[in-house]
């Protein structure tokens, strides 16, 4: 079975292995960076993307976004200047690939293992790591992240040092989408198994040590993909969209993931600091990001703001189904009725939703994401506006910046130094230019983004679209 899915795979016909989407493999370094524009002075720090990008062809099966080895993209920016280095995150399976020349694992639809002789005996048979969904710092430590897996950690200068499991207090891993509270630095985090229990979370606190081990969130009778997560005061806010893992049907040649709107999307209210988990539940949807959540109150509702699609879309778009909606949505939940209400605040097409993170657990003001001016050539998932939102206003009410011949990624807030949470700062993402493939770091005045750039930092290779990443400042 997995033989004949290598023989019948062609990456070139996967589309989010070209075009802006497509890999890169050489790494670079380059001390002085091309501006157009002015860096602020106040920008102090690195700003470091993480994302799926093969090292070698795939074989068998590239499932976009979860498939794919990581790759670091760093910009250091300090006095108005810019360096860049970009790296592979090495896992055993990236350097077992590296020796031989070529890809032995296959993506996660093709279960391609490879055996001895072509690794060692301890990666025989087993899955590849992926820590290329996003990059975080939390207690001085750089953690390359994976979909519910262990994390990698990072070096200073994007080496890989080894598989992080916190001491073997964490060794099933954690969530793509940890949340830090700024008020007490305590990072949440869940994981989902494919076996009991299906979905635990835990607590990091601000030192790095594991405060509350795997805490299972009962409730769940098969295993589920859950991708993001939410934090509020009170709870760590955890929404299952009927997504569930058929291994049976991968054994078989089928697809592992099996989306069940019948089932409805439920969301999960765990109480950080013990209690029975509260659930509310609606019609079936799909979340891949949340903006923040808040608290209405001591014992009030709880206020989630996220991209809602109307269905889970892995890859490529099936051209014989309806087209999959999006859009910014409001969730108004209620923790003791289990009632949810959700209003659509713009049905504007978008992915990437970012705020201030100083506001994470707290009600948001300015919230960005990456859109879409209806391009029909864009490749799905490829984004050519950026819209702001105020998170006070229900109105649907956004500010626009078109990017024109720039698609752009997620975008990203990096903080005026010495002011308060949800004022002052910049906006900053990748972009490619679709005329001639080169990258740039835009940097976007958070009070006039409109505007559009004041600064535009020359990336030395092309940045291939996708996924998550982080301002980090220097003094912290």
């Amino acid at each position: 079975m997995a033989a004949h899915a290598q023989q019948a795979f062609d990456p070139a016909r996967v589309v989010h292995l070209s075009g802006r989407f497509a890999p890169v493999t050489d790494e670079v370094d380059e001390a002085r960076l091309q501006v157009t524009g002015e860096l602020p002075d106040e920008l102090d720090g690195l700003f470091l993307r993480n994302g799926p990008n093969p090292r070698f062809s795939p074989i068998g099966s590239f499932l976009y976004p979860i498939d794919g080895d990581g790759m670091l993209h760093g910009v250091w920016i300090s006095g108005g200047q810019a360096r860049y280095r970009n790296r592979f995150v090495r896992t055993p399976a990236v350097l077992a690939e590296e020796r031989a020349g070529r890809a032995l694992w296959g993506g996660i639809e093709s279960m391609i293992m490879p055996q001895v002789p072509d690794v060692e005996p301890e990666l025989a048979g087993t899955f590849r790591d992926l820590p290329d969904i996003n990059v975080v710092r939390h207690a001085g430590r750089l953690l390359a992240l994976a979909e519910s897996d262990c994390p990698f950690l990072i070096t200073p200068d994007l080496g890989t040092a080894g598989k992080e499991t916190f001491g073997g207090a964490l060794p099933a891993g954690i969530t793509a989408h940890p949340k830090t509270d700024p008020l007490t630095g305590e990072m949440l985090v869940f994981c989902y198994a494919l076996e009991p229990p299906y979905l635990t979370w835990s607590a990091i606190a601000p030192d790095g040590s594991v405060a509350r081990g795997p805490t299972p969130v009962d409730g769940l009778d098969e295993p589920m993909m859950i991708h993001d997560t939410a934090l509020t005061a009170r709870f760590l806010v955890i929404v299952l969209a009927p997504v569930f893992f058929d291994i049976a049907a991968a054994m078989n040649g089928g697809s592992m993931i099996d989306w069940r709107p019948e089932r409805g999307t439920r969301v999960a209210l765990v109480p950080r600091h013990g209690g029975p988990v509260r659930w509310a539940s609606d019609d079936a949807f799909w979340l891949w990001h949340t903006v923040n959540a808040y608290d209405t109150g001591p014992e009030g509702d709880v206020v989630l703001d996220y991209v809602q699609w109307s269905r889970l879309s892995l890859g490529a778009p099936d051209p014989a189904q309806a087209p999959n909606t999006a859009g910014l949505v409001r969730a108004v939940i209620d923790p003791v009725a289990g009632t949810m209400h959700r209003t659509v605040l713009d049905d504007a097409r978008m992915e990437l939703p970012r705020t201030d993170d100083r506001l994470i657990g707290r009600r948001h003001q300015q919230l960005a994401v990456a859109s879409d001016s209806g391009n029909p050539d864009l490749l799905p998932g490829e984004f050519d506006t950026l819209r702001w939102y105020d998170g006070r206003d229900a109105s649907g009410t956004s500010t626009v910046w078109r990017a024109g011949n720039l698609s752009v990624g997620e975008p990203v807030f990096a903080p005026s130094p010495g002011t308060a949470p949800g004022e002052g700062g910049h906006w900053m993402t990748y972009a490619t230019d679709r005329t001639d493939d080169t990258s740039w770091l835009l940097v976007i005045p958070a009070e006039d983004p409109a505007s559009g750039p004041v600064a535009r930092v020359r990336i030395p290779v092309r940045v291939p679209l996708g996924l998550h990443g982080n301002w980090l400042p220097t003094q912290e």
